[in-house]
């Protein structure tokens, strides 16, 4: 065993046992760092027009910062991009992350010095719980790659400004830099297929043994690998032993993934983003990923049948229900306040609080008031797999066929690229919509009641996704194709280019 493996066995223990520590008072924990947050940001300009200094309750926190999304917090984004100091948080920010945003095209999300901790240890925290838990370390000894977006930065009034993976790049640890692939000047090559090449240039007769990214480019990866060497990954790199994911529901790749690795390899879910390095997988026994309560954010809840509503209703970490759809809002040391980061998770536990993270609050189809969600899509999906387990599916994505033929029932057409195809198409099929009517009562109603017809399944060509991704810029990185949509956007994209 290596130094650094050595040497990481008593700092994962520490680290677990100060894990434990907050834990056990999690509840408390929130409500101090809503105090803490709201006192350090009391003479900003945020906090004078929301009257922090009348804030004594969590129930006066609600009154005074209202939920909002980007384009409500944009006019103070703006003088902090104009270079002014004490707008949301004390300062400036340290870095702005980079991120497109489907409504509000180029976001800006601010990080600060007191943020950026969340980000850099949330990270190897997760590694650390990990190998506390495993007693497996030596992947720290090999080479280690982190697929991501370029590190360059620009400047934006004068706050350093790039994507959020390459913010972390910067950030990387001195004693993992030594092992970490790929070099800086293949990282900063922006065209992806270009950088993908030269990473595997790099990386293909090195000891690699812990690779992290997003499933659908790691898939890239491995393909790219395979076709040049006509070896499976387990192979190419036979020191493999850890992947680390996260931007995705990890399910719809797993038996593609395994299959080109050639074996079934341990792996760490996590969940990042710009606005917060909210969870992690603590554990390889229990399902669901341990929300980070003491990390610089308070979080808060809203149960995803009240979102729209004029006044949500908005609970604490305390009033959360386990099996119950939230969209989820944070405040952080960011500066930012009641905003609503898009996504809707459930709790699996709370002992500690652990969750799954079941879609974006905006992606779905109600074309027909069905309100059929990311996770009701995947459930739907694996359950299909699980019964042709022939099927390996690259990609896919979901939309409403709103005007069919004359005289076609409307339906909801899955565009789906295989990998490997399903033996039998129309059981394949039927499987899926069965299970989708066990998830969703009102999908159910619709389709005995005759408004909706089964689901069309409309098989992609090979790198169909890929071709709609570099179409749209959006090729590589951390970007993801949506699960599912409300219009056709995606839908008739996908259509021109499969024909």
């Amino acid at each position: 065993m290596g130094i650094k493996a050595l040497l990481s066995h008593p700092l994962a223990k520490y680290i677990v046992e100060e894990q434990q520590n907050w834990i056990a008072r999690s509840t408390q924990v929130q409500e101090e760092w809503r105090e803490k947050l709201v006192e350090k940001a009391m003479n900003t300009q945020f906090g004078k027009d929301h009257f922090f200094k009348d804030i004594h309750s969590y129930e006066d926190f609600k009154e005074a910062v209202p939920v909002r999304d980007y384009e409500d917090l944009k006019g103070y984004i703006t003088h902090l991009k104009a270079g002014e100091s004490d707008i949301l948080w004390p300062g400036k920010p340290l870095y702005f992350a980079k991120t497109s945003g489907t409504t509000s095209g180029t976001k800006y999300i601010p990080i600060t010095k007191e943020s950026i901790p969340n980000h850099i240890n949330s990270a190897r925290n997760s590694i650390l719980c990990y190998i506390a838990e495993t007693q497996k370390a030596e992947f720290l000894d090999n080479k280690l790659i982190f697929l991501s977006g370029s590190p360059v930065m620009t400047e934006t009034g004068g706050v350093l400004t790039g994507r959020l993976s390459g913010i972390s790049n910067h950030h990387v640890p001195a004693y993992l830099r030594a092992n970490q692939l790929p070099s800086y000047e293949t990282n900063c090559i922006e065209d992806w297929e270009t950088k993908l090449d030269k990473i595997i240039d790099e990386t293909i007769d090195q000891p690699m043994s812990l690779i992290s990214g997003i499933p659908p480019w790691v898939q890239m990866y491995f393909d790219r690998i395979i076709d040049r060497t006509g070896k499976k990954i387990k192979d190419v790199f036979p020191d493999f032993s850890l992947f680390i994911y996260g931007g995705v529901n990890f399910e719809p790749y797993r038996a593609k993934l395994y299959e080109s690795i050639g074996k079934r390899i341990d792996s760490i879910e996590l969940y990042p983003a710009s606005e917060g390095f909210f969870a992690y997988q603590d554990s390889q026994k229990e399902e669901g990923l341990l929300l980070l309560l003491n990390s610089g954010i308070f979080f808060e809840f809203i149960p995803v049948e009240n979102f729209f509503d004029e006044k949500p209703k908005r609970l604490s970490i305390k009033e959360v229900e386990i099996g119950k759809n939230y969209a989820v809002v944070v405040s952080s040391n960011a500066g930012l306040w009641g905003y609503s980061i898009g996504d809707t998770i459930k709790f699996v536990s709370t002992d500690p609080y652990r969750i799954l993270v079941t879609g974006r609050i905006k992606h779905f189809i109600s074309a027909f008031g069905e309100h059929v969600i990311g996770e009701e899509i995947e459930k739907a999906l694996r359950y299909a797999m699980e019964r042709h387990p022939e099927v390996e599916v690259v990609e896919f994505t979901v939309a409403p066929m709103v005007t069919p033929n004359q005289g076609s029932l409307p339906y909801h057409e899955w565009f789906v690229e295989f990998a490997t195809m399903p033996v039998n198409m129309e059981q394949f099929v039927k499987d899926i919509d069965r299970r989708l009517t066990e998830l969703n009562v009102y999908y159910d109603d619709l389709i005995k009641g005759s408004i909706l017809r089964e689901l069309v399944m409309t098989p992609m060509r090979k790198n169909s996704f890929i071709d709609y991704m570099r179409a749209s810029g959006k090729l590589g990185g951390q970007n993801k194709v949506p699960r599912l949509s409300n219009d056709r956007n995606i839908a008739d994209a996908l259509t021109k280019i499969n024909s």
